[in-house]
């Protein structure tokens, strides 16, 4: 029980040699005190419970204490606090989160540590254990689900046992690493900032990557209060800012249409490769679709007429990400669309060239048993490496050799910035761009500002048209 009820008295000498002075306080009715050998030490400690007191911090009445003597005292360490708050997160967050979570967490816990005299674990390895084992939670805790084929949980593996050099710079961390009371020190805080600012080899880090390990930082601080830990997060005290970002896309490497269908036509040239994934790139150029979008595109998710446009149902995605941080095992996992509730759907109308092509596409390769339209070779999902692979020999072939060195559609996902610029400089409303882009209209002028800027002055006209031609003012004599 915690209360305000707090009374302190005088200190008082008794018949004792080991130590003479002691220290009383009443906390809600309950009477505690304290020896002490010499009255110094005595003044001191009463002259800290008054401040305590003054504060206005409530004590605790079974051990007498102020709650922030109280949470130092039973505080876990950083590391514990981090590898409760990365389990905590795990089962309702996707598996991409996790990952980053975990990367996250793993820059940070390195440097949380106290300044021991002994020999530190390689920094290399002492990330891998931290990210790919501690912070991992389907292979430590209680293990790794084991779903069926309808996603219902059936068994559970075993925990596995790391290497030997893990389990050395596991238990280093685990006998080094601060308590999460230690956080509330300013230079702590602004050595682990420092280091999320950073990559491995001492470099600067993109600054997307920045902000993003600070908000993972930032909120298992705010587990931390939850948990009554700190009374506060101290993060929000540190005058620090994460760098700025300019997330507008670079125009001057995004394909023109020109370029854009050039690039297809030298997909479609690699031979059986090329053929099949000519269908892939073309839904991320004239359907703006995301890889993982395309990766889980079904039969019965287009509506793909003999003549005139079509339609693209989109419910959900396939997201490439590392086994160890799916529930199954798997390298993806099936989700909803990206920031949208489970079973949200997002039609995308589109044109005749890319419904003649999926037509051909299923034609020449029908589908996969659960009617996927793209698969590899053995059946699974079209990698990352593979397309990638196929696209980077597309650009030798269809680009100048000076656009080839340059970023020009470096990477696939430049043909879905690609559509979007199409559609806005065709004049489709933004709001209706959005839509089928499956951004919100925020996030659209925050990625495509410079080129709806651009359009400024179409609108400017189709007002000018509405209104009709002025008027002449009238003239007097």
């Amino acid at each position: 029980m915690h209360t305000y009820e707090v009374r302190i008295w005088g200190i008082r000498k008794r018949h004792s040699k080991s130590a003479p002075f002691q220290l009383r306080w009443l906390v809600g009715g309950v009477s505690h005190q304290q020896p002490f050998t010499t009255k110094a030490q005595a003044d001191g400690r009463r002259s800290e419970l008054m401040t305590a007191v003054r504060n206005g911090e409530q004590f605790d009445r079974d051990t007498g204490l102020p709650l922030s003597e109280l949470r130092a005292l039973k505080s876990p360490t950083w590391y514990e606090h981090a590898c409760s708050y990365a389990l905590m997160k795990w089962p309702n967050i996707a598996a991409k989160h996790r990952a980053n979570i975990a990367e996250s967490l793993a820059t940070v816990t390195p440097v949380l540590v106290s300044h021991s005299k002994g020999i530190r674990p390689d920094p290399k390895v002492l990330r891998h254990a931290l990210h790919s084992w501690a912070f991992q939670a389907a292979r430590t805790n209680e293990g790794a689900l084991i779903r069926n084929n309808r996603g219902e949980p059936i068994a559970r593996k075993d925990a596995e046992e790391p290497p030997v050099e893990v389990a050395a710079a596991l238990a280093w961390v685990a006998k080094q690493s601060l308590k999460v009371a230690d956080l509330n020190d300013s230079d702590t805080l602004r050595r682990a900032l420092t280091t999320l600012a950073l990559k491995l080899d001492g470099t600067k880090a993109a600054e997307n990557t920045v902000r993003r390990k600070r908000t993972a930082f930032n909120n298992a601080l705010r587990y931390a209060v939850e948990r009554d830990l700190l009374s506060g997060n101290p993060l929000s005290r540190i005058d620090w800012d994460p760098p700025a970002t300019d997330d507008e896309v670079d125009f001057r490497y995004v394909p023109n249409p020109t370029q854009a269908r050039a690039l297809l036509k030298a997909v479609q040239a690699q031979g059986a490769r090329g053929e099949h994934l000519r269908g892939f790139f073309g839904c991320m150029y004239y359907a703006a679709m995301r890889p993982s979008e395309v990766a889980q595109l079904s039969k019965r998710d287009c509506k793909l007429p003999a003549a005139g446009w079509g339609e693209l149902i989109l419910n959900r995605s396939r997201p490439e990400v590392g086994a160890g941080w799916t529930d199954d095992g798997k390298s993806y996992e099936v989700r909803g669309l990206k920031r949208r509730a489970r079973k949200t759907t997002r039609p995308v109308p589109i044109p005749p060239v890319l419904v003649a092509m999926l037509r051909q596409h299923m034609e020449r390769y029908g589908t996969a048993p659960d009617g996927r339209l793209f698969v590899a070779a053995r059946g699974g999902r079209v990698r990352s490496t593979e397309y990638a692979e196929v696209w980077q020999v597309a650009r030798k072939a269809a680009l100048s050799a000076e656009d080839a060195a340059s970023p020009l559609a470096e990477v696939p996902y430049s043909l879905r910035h690609a559509g979007v610029s199409l559609w806005i400089k065709a004049g489709v409303d933004p709001v209706e761009v959005a839509r089928r882009a499956g951004h919100s209209i925020a996030v659209l002028w925050k990625f495509y500002a410079k080129i709806l800027r651009g359009q400024e002055h179409r609108a400017n006209q189709l007002i000018d048209d509405a209104l009709g031609a002025p008027e002449e003012a009238a003239t007097t004599a």
